[in-house]
This record gives structure tokens, sequence and C-alpha cells, in this order.
């Protein structure tokens, strides 16, 4: 099955450097099986860069990585064209987005205006330049980070563009033994620069393929739909999960079905992957926020509501 031997040529290889994270290093592969965007959000020093250039590392096309300040400009993203004065032509340069992976490193810190560079691009896997459409490579996966503590000098990401993210995951604190590790590989210099690439792009696009054309019943899509749909309709939540979420959980879950080694999609799949996919769709009522309530506490609620089909087929 050609999913699950990429799936674990990617992660044996991502765990060599993020030490104690497997279940954080399925899903963010997953993502990736899913021709999904992931975002990585954490605090400060988690391995949020770390895990992302692991990734973008691990696959065999090209990645570029661009760090995100308030003076980055959105050419600086999609690219420019240039008047030459030599060949007196215009031609197109492109930007950092024209790469198989792009990280795209503290993502919070470009300005709005450069942040919504990437809008159509991570829909549509093109660019439009001075009405032009240039087409960026494919696969085509952005791998965002940002810190959700830090405001000073951050613009917060309007939802738009969070819900062109398929997932959204936090790396959290390792216990005790994977600190010890983490510390202990760091001494011995072993980083995202020592990884190799484990899996070329023709592969990583049989992978795709064969996750997309795995098998999925229609109760289990029905399951997948009234899970977002419920989350439209629950008194803590102003806007919830459009079918856009809907589409996620089922790309998703069958990403997930496949790390398994499995062509067909279970509720559980389903089940594992709706906090990652939906909670960061999830705009809350005032109430709720001066309540600190949580999205994730509303997915959960809604996994406990939503009855489950009892078989996969």
């Amino acid at each position: 099955m050609r999913a699950a031997e990429a799936y674990r040529a990617i992660a044996d290889n991502v765990q060599r450097v993020v030490r104690g994270k497997p279940e954080v290093v399925r899903l963010a592969v997953a993502a990736l099986l899913a021709e999904g965007h992931l975002l990585i959000e954490d605090v400060p020093g988690l391995g949020k860069t770390t895990l992302a250039r692991c990734l973008a590392r691990s696959v065999g096309g090209t990645w570029h990585r661009i760090q995100f300040t308030p003076d980055l400009l959105p050419g600086d993203i999609t690219g420019v064209t240039v008047y030459h004065q030599k060949t007196e032509r215009f031609e197109f340069h492109p930007g950092g987005v024209f790469a198989n992976v792009v990280l795209a490193d503290e993502v919070n810190r470009g300005t709005p205006k450069t942040q919504s560079a990437l809008l159509e691009v991570m829909s549509e896997r093109r660019v439009t330049v001075d009405s032009t459409s240039h087409e960026v490579p494919h696969p085509f996966l952005v791998v965002a980070t940002q810190n959700p503590i830090e405001m000073e000098g951050t613009y917060r990401l309007p939802e738009a563009q969070l819900d062109r993210f398929l997932m959204r995951l936090s790396v959290g604190y390792p216990d005790l033994a994977a600190e010890v590790l983490v510390v202990m590989s760091d001494a011995a210099r072993v980083g995202p620069d020592d990884l190799e690439p484990v899996i070329d792009i023709p592969t990583l696009r049989e992978a795709i393929t064969e996750v997309r054309g795995s098998h999925i019943a229609p109760a289990i899509v029905e399951y997948a739909v009234r899970l977002a749909a419920a989350t439209r309709e629950h008194a803590a939540v102003r806007w919830g999960a459009s079918p856009r979420g809907s589409i996620a959980l089922v790309r998703a879950g069958q990403a997930l079905a496949a790390t398994e080694g499995r062509l067909f999609v279970t509720p559980d799949d389903i089940k594992a992957v709706a906090e990652p996919v939906l909670s960061h769709r999830l705009v809350l009522t005032p109430d709720a926020e001066l309540n600190q309530r949580r999205p994730s506490e509303v997915v959960a609620e809604v996994l406990g509501t939503v009855a489950a089909p009892l078989a996969a087929g």
C-alpha cells in the first residue's frame, strides 16, 4: 500500500528529530497525505518550526521557507512581474510559494495585506499576478507556524484564512523522558538539517491519489456532515464549521485510515481528526469567550451528542 509506506517513511524520519510526539507527527503526516495545509500553533520553544522543517525536508521535492515579518510584502510571497530593458519584455519572477512544501514561519507576524497573498494559492493552487495566473507545483502544501500567546507585533489570522488549513495542531510540552531525548539530540547536534528526503514527489503523488480513492461509506460521510452542522447549532458558537469543514473531515479521515494501512474509513477515523480539523473553524459567542470556553470543548461536546454509525460500510 503506497500511502501506508509513505506515511511510515516520513513519520520515522521526522521522529529522528521530533521526539516523544508520535500522535502529533501522525496527524501532521496525515495532513500531507491529504494534500491539506497544516497550521502548527503553540508557545515558543516546543518545536513548531522544527516539526515543519522536518516535514519539508522529508519530501524530496522543492521547499521554501518564508519568514513572516511586518515588512514582508505580498510580492515576496506570490512573485512579481519585472520589465527587462535588454529584452524589452516583462518577465515573471516567482515568489516563495512556488515550491512543493512552503514553510510559513510565524505567519501571524505578517500584515493582513501580506497574509492575504496566501488566500488564493492555498485554495486554488495558483497565484494571479498582473491578471495572469501561474500554477504552483503539485503537490502543494503550506505548513505554517504561529505563537498564540505573544500579541505584540502580530496580526490575527482571519477566519477565511484559518478555514483554508486542513488541520491545526498543538505540539504540547514533552514528558520527562521525551525532553531528555530532545536535549540529548541537541547536544549531539541532530536537527532537521541532518534529515535526507525519504520519499520523492512521484511517490507522494501516488500516495495522495490512493488516499483520495479510499472507500468511505455514505453513512460515514453523513456522520461527518452532521458533526460539522452540529457546531453551527451549538449555543456557544456564533459561526460554526462551513461545508469546507465537512470536506476536510472526510479528507483527513481518509488520510488517517491510510496511516493504519487501511483503504476504508471508520467512524473512529472521523472522531480522531474532529478536534484538529474543526476547532480552528469555530467562532465562539462573546459570552462563551468571557466564560473562557474553548473551541476544543465544543468539538468534544458535539462528538458526545452526535451518534456515530455502527459500522464502516
